[in-house]
């Protein structure tokens, strides 16, 4: 079995003008166990460092698994199991994610997403396989004491949307995604 969230490396190829990379292959996705397809791209930009944009998700029909890669600054990205009968159920996993390095982080349908901003003015670049549904919008709040990610803020702590700062608790939460034979397990090391 393979881990369901994946981290992904990405060559750069440079010289003295720069770099290229190529930052998304079909073949070279579906070698690293990737067969989603997918078909919207979306980006973010948060102006504060400490800012958490998370924990989301879309429920069927619209259940989006996502590509994330931080494309200015650099960021902790989480991945919360929220599949019913997982032995991992509401753990997580995280990896930090810079511009510099190109990391990418893979969260398939049946996980929350977050990620806190670990600087000022980032820009977080993401590939999802669905399109946007509001009906289908959900979230579990960032600071739930069940799941218990280690958020590493400023002094000033969190920044926080409305919506984002009254979300349900995970004991709150009727899970519509089903556990597919794959517990979550420690990402590698970069």
């Amino acid at each position: 079995m393979s881990n369901p969230v994946k981290l992904l490396t990405v060559p750069r190829f440079g010289d003295d003008r720069g770099w290229f990379m190529e930052v998304y292959s079909q073949s070279k996705a579906q070698a690293a166990g990737i067969d989603d397809i997918f078909v919207q791209d979306n980006q973010s930009f948060s102006a504060f460092e400490g800012t958490i944009r998370g924990l989301h998700f879309q429920r069927p029909p619209h259940a989006q698994a996502k590509l994330v890669r931080c494309v200015r600054g650099s960021i902790m990205d989480y991945a919360v199991d929220i599949r019913r009968g997982s032995p991992t159920y509401g753990q997580h996993v995280s990896a930090r994610l810079t511009a510099e390095g190109g990391e990418q982080l893979f969260v398939p349908v049946g996980f929350a997403h977050a990620f806190v901003t670990l600087e000022a003015d980032v820009e977080v670049a993401y590939k999802v396989t669905d399109v946007y549904a509001p009906d289908c919008d959900g979230g579990i709040v960032w600071n739930d004491p069940t799941i218990a990610i280690d958020w590493p803020l400023p002094a000033s702590g969190a920044v926080l949307s409305d919506k984002d700062r009254v979300l349900p608790t995970l004991a709150e939460f009727d899970s519509p995604f089903a556990y597919d034979g794959r517990p979550l397990e420690p990402l590698p090391a970069l």
